[in-house]
Order: structure tokens, then C-alpha cells, then sequence
């Protein structure tokens, strides 16, 4: 399951947060790759531990956690916090799957789903396309800056080169409540309907009722 989620940050809220980005100091970025993904990967990245680059993913966590339609789709248990990303001058990632385990400071988190936060305008690159491979076939995601992806981090992925411009943008993992992706879409589906339903104000009984089925498929399905 691929879910865009539109406007996170608003365009004034991006420009903020790349006047404090851009001023950091970029590294190679295979300071996160593993073994494989080390010859398939050019671009840079900001230093896990710089201190703009945590407070700023603190607050994307916190943006994350607030909106409705990444926990319905997520079911987020623990993030590995957001890291940040620049691709110019030809940089690329070629086709790769995510390491399935990361290591915080808090302990290991399993990386059920994977997420990209654009933060470079449209126009302001060429190429840089995150092609997604899904059970639906092949998907070219480009967004608008503030704008974020959620997909499974099974998902067989790559971003293309970028010939123009520049490319920023945040990229995160997470470990959701539902490891199984199918048992996930299933809650989210469920979910989405019962909140199409009491905007529609259909009957309480009959939402009363979906309401009880999610959470009880939630209870036998969630791991905490």
C-alpha cells in the first residue's frame, strides 16, 4: 500500500526548514548504507547526529503523529528518526530494498514502512524520481515540497538520477503496530470508511458496530 500525504508543511514552513538545512554541513551519504546499497548509492546527507538535523526531525515525527491519515495508514509503534538527503550533479540511488532492522539509541526497530518527505519544489530539479516497486506494478512518485510518501519498506526502490537542480528531502522508517502489510491496508480501508460514514452521519448502531470490528482486528493483529 502507497499512500501520498499532501501539504505536511506548508511552503513557508519548507522554506524555514531548508534556510536551516542548507547551512549544515553535508556528508557522503553512505554513512547509512548497508554493504549492497554502498555501490548502488551516490548523494550526500546530513550527520545523524547534527544537532538542526534532530530538532528538525522531532518536529516531522511530531507533524507525522499529529496527522490523521499517516496513523491510519501507519499505525506507527517507533520511528528511526527522519535523516536528510541531497541529490545534484547526477546523484542517484539505484534499485534497493531497506535494511529490514535499524539500531537507535532506544534499542532495534523493525522497518515495516519506509517514508519520503519532499522538501525541493518540483521545478526546482530535473529527474530525482522515486520509483517504487509494489504490488501494483512500477510507481514514479515526485511531490510537491511538504509533501510525503508512505510505503512498505519490501518495497524493491530507487531514486533516478537527478540531471538538474537538487533534490532535498527527509526519508524516515518505522516500525507500525501491524507488521503484516496486508492485515495493515485491510485496518486502514476499514478505518477510511468509518470516517467517510460519520461525516455522512449514517447510522450510529451500524457505525458502532464497524467501529467494534476495527478495533478487535486491531487487537488480534497489533504486536506492541
Amino acid at each position: 500500500m502507497l499512500i501520498e500525504i499532501p501539504n505536511v508543511f506548508s511552503k513557508q514552513e519548507v522554506n524555514q526548514l531548508r534556510e536551516q538545512l542548507d547551512a549544515r554541513t553535508w556528508i557522503d551519504g553512505n554513512q547509512t548504507s548497508g554493504m549492497m546499497a554502498s555501490t548502488r548509492k551516490r548523494n550526500q546527507q546530513l550527520d545523524k547526529d547534527d544537532p538542526v538535523a534532530l530538532q528538525i526531525g522531532e518536529l516531522i515525527m511530531a507533524r507525522l503523529l499529529a496527522h490523521p491519515l499517516f496513523v491510519s495508514a501507519a499505525l506507527p509503534l517507533q520511528f528511526y528518526p527522519p535523516l536528510f538527503n541531497r541529490y545534484q550533479g547526477g546523484d542517484t540511488f539505484g534499485y534497493h530494498i531497506d535494511n529490514a532492522i535499524r539500531s537507535t539509541s532506544d534499542g532495534m526497530v523493525r522497518t515495516d514502512l519506509s517514508a519520503t518527505l519532499f522538501l525541493s519544489e518540483l521545478n526546482a530539479y530535473e529527474g530525482g524520481e522515486l520509483v517504487i516497486q509494489d504490488t501494483y506494478g512500477q510507481q514514479s512518485i515526485k511531490l510537491a515540497a511538504g509533501s510525503l510518501v508512505l510505503y512498505p519498506s519490501t518495497s524493491l526502490h530507487q531514486v533516478t538520477p537527478v540531471t538538474s537542480g537538487e533534490r532535498t528531502s527527509a526519508f524516515m522508517w518505522l516500525q507500525s503496530m501491524v507488521r503484516d502489510e496486508g492485515q495493515r491496508r485491510l485496518l486502514f480501508q476499514l478505518d477510511q470508511s468509518i470516517q467517510t460514514l460519520t461525516a455522512q452521519q449514517a447510522a450510529e448502531q451500524e457505525l458502532f458496530n464497524l467501529t467494534g470490528v476495527y478495533h478487535n482486528l486491531l487487537r488480534r493483529w497489533s504486536e506492541l
